[in-house]
Protein backbone atom coordinates (compact mmCIF):
# COMPACT_ATOMS: atom_id res chain seq x y z
CA UNK A 1 0.00 0.00 0.00
CA UNK A 2 1.17 3.25 -0.91
CA UNK A 3 2.53 5.79 1.92
CA UNK A 4 -0.33 8.19 3.01
CA UNK A 5 0.66 11.67 3.23
CA UNK A 6 -2.39 13.31 4.49
CA UNK A 7 -2.71 12.27 8.33
CA UNK A 8 -6.28 12.14 8.21
CA UNK A 9 -6.40 9.55 5.66
CA UNK A 10 -4.10 7.61 7.21
CA UNK A 11 -6.36 7.70 10.39
CA UNK A 12 -9.28 7.10 8.37
CA UNK A 13 -7.92 4.05 6.42
CA UNK A 14 -6.90 2.81 9.62
CA UNK A 15 -10.49 2.93 11.15
CA UNK A 16 -11.61 1.57 8.31
CA UNK A 17 -9.21 -1.31 8.55
CA UNK A 18 -10.34 -2.11 12.11
CA UNK A 19 -14.49 -1.86 11.24
CA UNK A 20 -13.32 -4.69 8.41
CA UNK A 21 -11.28 -6.63 10.88
CA UNK A 22 -14.51 -6.91 13.13
CA UNK A 23 -15.85 -8.84 10.85
CA UNK A 24 -13.15 -12.19 11.14
CA UNK A 25 -12.95 -13.92 14.58
CA UNK A 26 -9.03 -13.94 15.71
CA UNK A 27 -7.40 -16.74 13.14
CA UNK A 28 -4.69 -17.64 15.30
CA UNK A 29 -4.87 -18.43 18.95
CA UNK A 30 -6.14 -22.12 20.16
CA UNK A 31 -9.74 -20.84 21.28
CA UNK A 32 -10.36 -19.99 17.84
CA UNK A 33 -9.28 -23.04 16.63
CA UNK A 34 -11.50 -25.43 19.08
CA UNK A 35 -14.65 -22.74 17.76
CA UNK A 36 -13.96 -24.14 14.95
CA UNK A 37 -13.71 -27.22 15.14
CA UNK A 38 -16.96 -27.20 17.45
CA UNK A 39 -18.33 -25.12 13.81
CA UNK A 40 -17.29 -28.12 11.74
CA UNK A 41 -18.95 -30.63 13.85
CA UNK A 42 -22.22 -28.52 13.73
CA UNK A 43 -22.21 -27.85 10.03
CA UNK A 44 -21.97 -31.64 10.21
CA UNK A 45 -25.74 -31.70 10.24
CA UNK A 46 -26.41 -28.78 8.16
CA UNK A 47 -24.84 -30.73 5.40
CA UNK A 48 -26.47 -34.12 6.16
CA UNK A 49 -29.56 -32.52 6.09
CA UNK A 50 -28.95 -31.34 2.50
CA UNK A 51 -28.55 -34.23 1.17
CA UNK A 52 -24.46 -34.59 2.27
CA UNK A 53 -23.52 -38.48 3.53
CA UNK A 54 -21.82 -38.57 7.18
CA UNK A 55 -18.84 -40.36 4.99
CA UNK A 56 -18.49 -37.79 2.38
CA UNK A 57 -18.70 -34.80 5.09
CA UNK A 58 -16.17 -36.88 6.97
CA UNK A 59 -13.84 -37.60 4.01
CA UNK A 60 -13.94 -34.08 3.11
CA UNK A 61 -12.89 -32.45 6.51
CA UNK A 62 -10.32 -34.93 7.07
CA UNK A 63 -7.06 -33.16 7.77
CA UNK A 64 -8.87 -29.88 7.94
CA UNK A 65 -8.51 -28.61 11.88
CA UNK A 66 -8.44 -24.98 11.68
CA UNK A 67 -8.89 -22.12 9.39
CA UNK A 68 -7.03 -21.00 6.51
CA UNK A 69 -5.55 -17.54 8.07
CA UNK A 70 -4.55 -16.76 4.32
CA UNK A 71 -8.03 -16.75 3.11
CA UNK A 72 -8.67 -14.33 5.88
CA UNK A 73 -5.71 -12.19 4.63
CA UNK A 74 -6.95 -12.12 1.22
CA UNK A 75 -11.09 -11.53 2.31
CA UNK A 76 -10.21 -8.98 4.19
CA UNK A 77 -7.59 -6.86 2.29
CA UNK A 78 -9.41 -6.44 -1.19
CA UNK A 79 -7.71 -3.32 -3.04
CA UNK A 80 -9.58 -0.48 -1.62
CA UNK A 81 -9.44 2.14 -4.79
CA UNK A 82 -11.07 2.05 -8.55
CA UNK A 83 -8.06 0.90 -10.97
CA UNK A 84 -8.18 3.14 -13.95
CA UNK A 85 -10.07 1.40 -16.52
CA UNK A 86 -6.60 1.68 -18.85
CA UNK A 87 -4.92 -0.89 -16.09
CA UNK A 88 -7.87 -3.34 -16.35
CA UNK A 89 -7.15 -3.81 -19.61
CA UNK A 90 -3.86 -3.78 -19.99
CA UNK A 91 -3.60 -6.35 -17.57
CA UNK A 92 -5.86 -8.62 -19.59
CA UNK A 93 -5.65 -7.53 -23.19
CA UNK A 94 -1.72 -7.97 -24.29
CA UNK A 95 -0.09 -9.17 -26.71
CA UNK A 96 0.94 -12.09 -24.47
CA UNK A 97 -2.32 -13.40 -23.59
CA UNK A 98 -3.39 -13.08 -27.70
CA UNK A 99 -0.32 -15.08 -28.54
CA UNK A 100 -0.89 -17.85 -25.80
CA UNK A 101 -4.68 -18.04 -27.17
CA UNK A 102 -3.58 -18.33 -30.65
CA UNK A 103 -1.39 -21.41 -30.04
CA UNK A 104 -4.38 -23.03 -27.58
CA UNK A 105 -6.60 -22.40 -30.33
CA UNK A 106 -4.59 -24.47 -33.04
CA UNK A 107 -3.81 -26.99 -30.00
CA UNK A 108 -7.87 -28.07 -29.47
CA UNK A 109 -8.64 -27.48 -32.44
CA UNK A 110 -10.75 -30.93 -32.84
CA UNK A 111 -12.48 -30.26 -29.22
CA UNK A 112 -12.77 -26.53 -29.95
CA UNK A 113 -14.80 -28.15 -33.10
CA UNK A 114 -16.80 -29.79 -30.91
CA UNK A 115 -17.78 -27.84 -28.63
CA UNK A 116 -18.69 -25.18 -30.69
CA UNK A 117 -21.14 -27.32 -32.68
CA UNK A 118 -22.21 -28.56 -29.62
CA UNK A 119 -23.18 -25.50 -28.10
CA UNK A 120 -22.98 -22.76 -30.28
CA UNK A 121 -20.83 -20.59 -28.90
CA UNK A 122 -17.52 -19.05 -30.33
CA UNK A 123 -14.15 -20.70 -29.78
CA UNK A 124 -12.55 -17.36 -29.60
CA UNK A 125 -15.26 -16.05 -26.97
CA UNK A 126 -14.18 -19.33 -24.68
CA UNK A 127 -10.53 -18.95 -25.17
CA UNK A 128 -10.09 -15.60 -23.89
CA UNK A 129 -12.47 -16.79 -20.72
CA UNK A 130 -9.96 -19.35 -19.99
CA UNK A 131 -7.32 -16.60 -20.00
CA UNK A 132 -9.00 -14.09 -18.36
CA UNK A 133 -10.26 -16.81 -15.22
CA UNK A 134 -6.80 -18.82 -15.28
CA UNK A 135 -4.09 -17.86 -17.85
CA UNK A 136 -4.75 -21.01 -19.82
CA UNK A 137 -4.68 -22.96 -16.92
CA UNK A 138 -1.39 -21.76 -15.51
CA UNK A 139 -3.16 -20.60 -12.17
CA UNK A 140 -3.73 -24.17 -11.21
CA UNK A 141 -0.06 -25.18 -11.37
CA UNK A 142 0.63 -22.33 -8.59
CA UNK A 143 0.50 -24.00 -5.28
CA UNK A 144 0.35 -20.44 -3.95
CA UNK A 145 -2.67 -19.63 -5.25
CA UNK A 146 -4.52 -22.59 -5.78
CA UNK A 147 -5.53 -24.28 -1.72
CA UNK A 148 -8.47 -26.68 -0.63
CA UNK A 149 -11.85 -25.55 -1.42
CA UNK A 150 -13.11 -27.16 1.28
CA UNK A 151 -10.80 -25.56 4.17
CA UNK A 152 -11.04 -22.15 1.88
CA UNK A 153 -15.07 -22.37 2.35
CA UNK A 154 -15.75 -23.69 5.98
CA UNK A 155 -12.91 -21.00 6.90
CA UNK A 156 -15.16 -18.22 5.05
CA UNK A 157 -18.45 -19.77 6.44
CA UNK A 158 -17.06 -20.01 10.00
CA UNK A 159 -14.80 -16.55 10.45
CA UNK A 160 -15.70 -13.99 7.75
CA UNK A 161 -19.31 -12.64 8.22
CA UNK A 162 -20.02 -10.78 5.20
CA UNK A 163 -19.13 -14.00 3.74
CA UNK A 164 -20.38 -16.61 5.56
CA UNK A 165 -24.45 -17.10 3.92
CA UNK A 166 -22.48 -17.68 0.40
CA UNK A 167 -19.67 -19.62 1.93
CA UNK A 168 -21.77 -22.28 3.13
CA UNK A 169 -24.34 -22.72 0.24
CA UNK A 170 -21.36 -23.00 -1.48
CA UNK A 171 -19.57 -25.48 0.87
CA UNK A 172 -22.60 -27.44 0.84
CA UNK A 173 -22.24 -27.67 -2.98
CA UNK A 174 -18.55 -28.12 -2.78
CA UNK A 175 -19.58 -31.36 -0.52
CA UNK A 176 -21.92 -32.80 -2.74
CA UNK A 177 -19.28 -32.40 -6.27
CA UNK A 178 -17.15 -34.85 -4.30
CA UNK A 179 -20.33 -37.04 -3.34
CA UNK A 180 -21.03 -37.58 -7.13
CA UNK A 181 -16.92 -38.70 -7.73
CA UNK A 182 -16.06 -36.12 -10.67
CA UNK A 183 -12.95 -35.47 -8.42
CA UNK A 184 -11.75 -36.56 -5.13
CA UNK A 185 -10.56 -34.66 -2.18
CA UNK A 186 -7.37 -34.27 -2.44
CA UNK A 187 -8.11 -32.50 -6.28
CA UNK A 188 -10.95 -30.49 -5.04
CA UNK A 189 -8.85 -27.14 -5.42
CA UNK A 190 -9.56 -23.49 -6.17
CA UNK A 191 -9.17 -19.99 -5.53
CA UNK A 192 -9.34 -18.33 -2.18
CA UNK A 193 -13.20 -17.83 -2.56
CA UNK A 194 -13.94 -21.23 -4.36
CA UNK A 195 -13.15 -20.56 -7.67
CA UNK A 196 -12.34 -23.99 -9.17
CA UNK A 197 -10.98 -25.16 -12.04
CA UNK A 198 -10.05 -23.73 -15.77
CA UNK A 199 -12.39 -21.59 -16.04
CA UNK A 200 -12.76 -20.93 -12.25
CA UNK A 201 -16.59 -22.31 -11.69
CA UNK A 202 -17.76 -21.59 -8.08
CA UNK A 203 -19.23 -25.29 -6.70
CA UNK A 204 -22.40 -24.22 -7.29
CA UNK A 205 -22.50 -22.88 -10.70
CA UNK A 206 -20.43 -26.31 -11.75
CA UNK A 207 -23.25 -28.23 -10.46
CA UNK A 208 -25.36 -26.29 -12.43
CA UNK A 209 -23.49 -25.97 -15.83
CA UNK A 210 -20.63 -28.91 -15.46
CA UNK A 211 -20.52 -31.50 -18.62
CA UNK A 212 -18.26 -33.92 -19.32
CA UNK A 213 -17.35 -33.16 -22.56
CA UNK A 214 -14.44 -36.24 -22.92
CA UNK A 215 -16.85 -38.62 -22.19
CA UNK A 216 -15.11 -40.41 -19.45
CA UNK A 217 -17.53 -40.59 -17.02
CA UNK A 218 -16.24 -37.24 -14.83
CA UNK A 219 -17.12 -33.66 -15.20
CA UNK A 220 -13.42 -32.66 -14.49
CA UNK A 221 -12.77 -28.84 -14.88
CA UNK A 222 -9.44 -28.91 -13.29
CA UNK A 223 -7.78 -31.68 -15.52
CA UNK A 224 -9.82 -31.91 -18.83
CA UNK A 225 -9.67 -28.58 -20.81
CA UNK A 226 -12.56 -29.56 -22.95
CA UNK A 227 -14.57 -30.37 -20.08
CA UNK A 228 -13.48 -27.27 -18.61
CA UNK A 229 -14.40 -24.82 -21.85
CA UNK A 230 -17.39 -27.11 -22.55
CA UNK A 231 -18.72 -26.04 -19.19
CA UNK A 232 -18.43 -22.31 -19.51
CA UNK A 233 -19.99 -22.85 -23.42
CA UNK A 234 -22.76 -24.53 -21.18
CA UNK A 235 -23.09 -21.83 -19.07
CA UNK A 236 -23.32 -19.30 -22.06
CA UNK A 237 -25.74 -21.15 -24.09
CA UNK A 238 -28.26 -21.65 -21.14
CA UNK A 239 -28.14 -17.85 -20.47
CA UNK A 240 -29.22 -17.04 -23.93
CA UNK A 241 -26.47 -16.68 -26.01
CA UNK A 242 -27.01 -16.07 -29.70
CA UNK A 243 -25.12 -18.36 -32.04
CA UNK A 244 -22.84 -16.59 -34.99
CA UNK A 245 -23.47 -13.07 -33.39
CA UNK A 246 -20.79 -10.62 -31.66
CA UNK A 247 -21.08 -9.16 -28.52
CA UNK A 248 -20.76 -6.09 -29.76
CA UNK A 249 -18.81 -3.25 -31.81
CA UNK A 250 -15.91 -0.47 -31.25
CA UNK A 251 -17.98 2.73 -32.73
CA UNK A 252 -17.32 6.15 -33.34
CA UNK A 253 -19.66 9.01 -31.59
CA UNK A 254 -20.88 12.10 -32.72
CA UNK A 255 -20.99 15.63 -31.21
CA UNK A 256 -23.54 16.22 -28.49
CA UNK A 257 -25.42 14.10 -25.79
CA UNK A 258 -26.82 10.43 -26.77
CA UNK A 259 -29.78 8.91 -25.17
CA UNK A 260 -28.57 6.00 -22.58
CA UNK A 261 -30.88 2.77 -22.69
CA UNK A 262 -31.23 0.16 -25.69
CA UNK A 263 -31.74 0.76 -29.34
CA UNK A 264 -31.80 -1.08 -32.41
CA UNK A 265 -28.03 -0.57 -34.56
CA UNK A 266 -29.96 1.69 -37.26
CA UNK A 267 -31.35 4.00 -34.85
CA UNK A 268 -27.71 4.47 -33.55
CA UNK A 269 -26.63 4.77 -36.72
CA UNK A 270 -29.24 7.75 -37.75
CA UNK A 271 -27.98 8.99 -34.12
CA UNK A 272 -24.43 9.65 -35.92
CA UNK A 273 -22.74 6.19 -34.67
CA UNK A 274 -20.86 4.38 -37.33
CA UNK A 275 -18.20 1.23 -36.33
CA UNK A 276 -14.69 2.90 -35.81
CA UNK A 277 -13.26 0.47 -38.55
CA UNK A 278 -15.49 1.82 -40.87
CA UNK A 279 -17.43 -1.16 -41.90
CA UNK A 280 -21.24 -1.58 -41.74
CA UNK A 281 -23.05 -3.16 -39.00
CA UNK A 282 -23.96 -6.69 -39.63
CA UNK A 283 -27.44 -6.96 -38.44
CA UNK A 284 -29.09 -3.41 -38.26
CA UNK A 285 -31.97 -4.52 -36.20
CA UNK A 286 -30.01 -5.83 -33.47
CA UNK A 287 -30.37 -3.97 -29.84
CA UNK A 288 -27.18 -2.30 -28.64
CA UNK A 289 -26.15 -0.82 -25.67
CA UNK A 290 -23.82 2.24 -25.58
CA UNK A 291 -20.85 1.94 -23.21
CA UNK A 292 -17.95 4.22 -23.02
CA UNK A 293 -16.11 3.06 -19.89
CA UNK A 294 -13.47 5.63 -20.45
CA UNK A 295 -15.74 8.62 -21.18
CA UNK A 296 -15.14 10.56 -24.63
CA UNK A 297 -11.18 10.53 -24.37
CA UNK A 298 -11.57 6.95 -25.02
CA UNK A 299 -12.63 3.69 -26.89
CA UNK A 300 -16.86 3.70 -27.36
CA UNK A 301 -18.88 0.34 -27.94
CA UNK A 302 -22.22 -0.67 -28.97
CA UNK A 303 -23.03 -3.71 -26.65
CA UNK A 304 -25.23 -6.76 -28.27
CA UNK A 305 -27.12 -9.23 -26.16
CA UNK A 306 -24.06 -11.81 -26.33
CA UNK A 307 -22.16 -8.67 -24.44
CA UNK A 308 -24.96 -8.98 -21.33
CA UNK A 309 -24.84 -12.58 -21.78
CA UNK A 310 -21.16 -12.67 -20.77
CA UNK A 311 -22.11 -10.74 -17.58
CA UNK A 312 -23.23 -14.12 -15.96
CA UNK A 313 -20.10 -15.23 -15.91
CA UNK A 314 -19.07 -11.74 -14.15
CA UNK A 315 -21.44 -9.26 -13.64
CA UNK A 316 -18.97 -6.20 -14.49
CA UNK A 317 -18.77 -4.02 -17.69
CA UNK A 318 -15.01 -4.29 -17.67
CA UNK A 319 -14.91 -8.45 -17.72
CA UNK A 320 -17.42 -8.44 -20.50
CA UNK A 321 -15.43 -5.58 -22.71
CA UNK A 322 -11.87 -7.46 -21.77
CA UNK A 323 -13.37 -11.10 -23.03
CA UNK A 324 -14.79 -9.88 -26.10
CA UNK A 325 -11.77 -7.87 -27.17
CA UNK A 326 -9.38 -10.60 -26.24
CA UNK A 327 -11.72 -12.92 -28.17
CA UNK A 328 -11.51 -10.69 -31.34
CA UNK A 329 -7.37 -10.02 -31.14
CA UNK A 330 -7.19 -14.07 -31.14
CA UNK A 331 -9.83 -14.57 -33.83
CA UNK A 332 -7.53 -12.23 -35.55
CA UNK A 333 -10.08 -9.32 -36.28
CA UNK A 334 -7.17 -6.08 -34.97
CA UNK A 335 -7.66 -4.63 -31.89
CA UNK A 336 -9.01 -0.90 -30.65
CA UNK A 337 -9.23 1.88 -32.96
CA UNK A 338 -8.92 3.84 -30.49
CA UNK A 339 -6.73 3.05 -27.15
CA UNK A 340 -7.85 4.18 -24.06
CA UNK A 341 -6.99 6.92 -22.72
CA UNK A 342 -3.67 6.48 -20.97
CA UNK A 343 -1.76 9.25 -19.61
CA UNK A 344 1.76 7.92 -20.70
CA UNK A 345 3.22 5.51 -23.42
CA UNK A 346 2.22 1.49 -23.17
CA UNK A 347 4.65 -1.08 -22.73
CA UNK A 348 4.52 -4.40 -24.33
CA UNK A 349 3.87 -7.61 -22.34
CA UNK A 350 7.50 -8.31 -22.48
CA UNK A 351 8.64 -4.82 -22.19
CA UNK A 352 6.68 -4.81 -18.63
CA UNK A 353 8.46 -7.99 -17.45
CA UNK A 354 11.79 -6.20 -18.13
CA UNK A 355 10.26 -3.63 -16.06
CA UNK A 356 10.20 -5.80 -13.16
CA UNK A 357 13.60 -7.19 -13.79
CA UNK A 358 15.37 -3.79 -13.95
CA UNK A 359 13.27 -3.24 -10.89
CA UNK A 360 14.64 -6.00 -9.30
CA UNK A 361 18.08 -5.62 -10.18
CA UNK A 362 17.83 -2.23 -8.39
CA UNK A 363 16.43 -3.53 -5.37
CA UNK A 364 13.21 -1.95 -5.67
CA UNK A 365 10.63 -5.33 -6.93
CA UNK A 366 11.01 -8.72 -5.43
CA UNK A 367 8.21 -10.30 -7.23
CA UNK A 368 7.59 -12.82 -10.25
CA UNK A 369 8.83 -11.19 -13.69
CA UNK A 370 5.09 -12.03 -15.29
CA UNK A 371 4.29 -8.70 -17.43
CA UNK A 372 1.15 -8.39 -14.67
CA UNK A 373 1.28 -4.23 -13.27
CA UNK A 374 0.03 -5.15 -9.75
CA UNK A 375 0.11 -3.13 -6.34
CA UNK A 376 3.75 -4.55 -5.86
CA UNK A 377 5.07 -3.39 -9.11
CA UNK A 378 3.57 -0.36 -8.78
CA UNK A 379 4.71 0.33 -5.78
CA UNK A 380 8.11 -0.24 -6.86
CA UNK A 381 8.03 1.86 -9.91
CA UNK A 382 7.17 5.37 -7.55
CA UNK A 383 9.71 4.18 -5.13
CA UNK A 384 12.15 4.25 -7.90
CA UNK A 385 10.44 6.80 -9.50
CA UNK A 386 10.95 8.99 -5.88
CA UNK A 387 14.54 8.54 -6.16
CA UNK A 388 14.80 9.27 -9.98
CA UNK A 389 13.09 12.83 -9.28
CA UNK A 390 9.77 11.92 -10.91
CA UNK A 391 6.34 12.46 -10.75
CA UNK A 392 5.45 9.21 -8.50
CA UNK A 393 2.46 7.92 -10.39
CA UNK A 394 3.80 4.65 -10.42
CA UNK A 395 2.85 3.78 -13.98
CA UNK A 396 4.13 0.92 -16.01
CA UNK A 397 5.73 3.40 -18.88
CA UNK A 398 7.88 3.56 -21.44
CA UNK A 399 9.94 6.61 -19.84
CA UNK A 400 9.96 4.98 -16.06
CA UNK A 401 11.59 1.75 -18.49
CA UNK A 402 13.78 4.19 -20.75
CA UNK A 403 15.41 6.14 -17.17
CA UNK A 404 15.77 2.30 -15.75
CA UNK A 405 17.82 0.96 -19.02
CA UNK A 406 20.25 4.01 -18.25
CA UNK A 407 21.05 3.00 -14.66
Amino acid sequence: MPVRKNASRLASALIAVGLAAATFLTPTSASADAGFQNWVRSFRSTAIQAGVSGKTFDRAFRGVSAIDPEVLEKARFQPEFTAPVWDYFDNRVHDHSITVGRQMARQWKPWLDRIEAKYGVDRYILLAIWSMESNYGEILKNDKVMRSVVRSLATLGYADKRRAKFARTQLIAALKILQSGDIDESHLTGSWAGAMGHTQFIPTSYQAYAVDMDGNGKRDIWNSVPDALATAANLLRKNGWQSGRTWGYEVNLPAGKLPAGSMSLSKWQQLGVTRANGKPFKRGGDNATLKAPDGRNGPAFLATKNFFVLKNYNNADKYALAVGLLADEIAGYGGLVRDWDRPFTKLTFEQKQELQQRLSAHGYYDGKFDGKIGEASKKAIRAFQAQAGMSQDGHPSLEVLSTLRRR
